[in-house]
């Protein structure tokens, strides 16, 4: 297999990965963390495909994607108890998968579309939607949520992806390119605390005071 098939697996189990850890958080059993791990893994993939008109979407044409969440899911089911703050992991296996991903979705929106900003687009959605369908389904703090970088952290790592490969760069040193600025910019914010300026201004009435 290519390099990139390798970073297209290793995206997946880190995402299913945190899957399987917030399963963790609420106590659920095996099925539970399977389930968790399937559709955080699969999930910005899932999304990026149909938007793409690319169906049968990636993982029933190869199946293989879903053992590889079922085997993380597996794993963290045996192994979570030995971490002491798995939130934490969460977060910081949601970097790295993040940073991989937007990589890998930027490079399959380029290769259906051509078009640099479809790759882009792509590949934030990739590396950030898994995130989220997992948040939204465990009732957690959505990532989009947090005060630090997230969105634009994939967002840049797409954006330096296809212009190194439309600077001529092989795919793996676009890959590398783009899976390190995007882990440098998520990194950074999760350690440093890295924000952008938020909304000051009044906020909208609440709906109970418009009724």
């Amino acid at each position: 297999m290519s390099p990139f098939v390798y970073l297209d697996y290793a995206g997946v189990a880190l995402f299913a990965a945190t899957g399987a850890l917030a399963a963790s958080r609420k106590q659920l059993d095996l099925i539970g963390f399977l389930f968790f791990a399937v559709i955080t893994g699969i999930g910005g993939g899932t999304v990026r495909d149909i938007v793409l008109g690319r169906v049968p979407v990636f993982w029933v044409l190869n199946p293989t994607y879903i053992l590889v969440c079922c085997a993380a899911g597996v794993l963290v089911f045996f192994t979570a108890h030995m971490v002491e703050s798995r939130y934490r992991l969460l977060i910081w296996l949601d970097a790295v998968g993040l940073s991989a991903y937007c990589a890998m979705g930027a490079a399959k929106g380029l290769a259906a579309t051509g078009s640099p900003t479809i790759a882009i687009v792509t590949g934030t959605l990739t590396a950030t939607f898994g995130g989220v369908l997992r948040d939204l389904v465990a009732n957690e703090p959505s990532v989009l949520l947090r005060p630090e970088i997230y969105i634009s952290a994939a967002l840049f790592g797409a954006a330096i992806f296809t212009g190194a490969n439309e600077f001529g760069l092989p795919l793996y040193a676009a890959s590398a390119a783009g899976v390190l600025a995007a882990f440098a910019v998520r990194g950074g914010a999760l350690y440093y605390g890295w924000t952008f300026p938020t909304y000051k201004a009044k906020p909208g009435r609440h709906p109970d005071d418009v009724m």
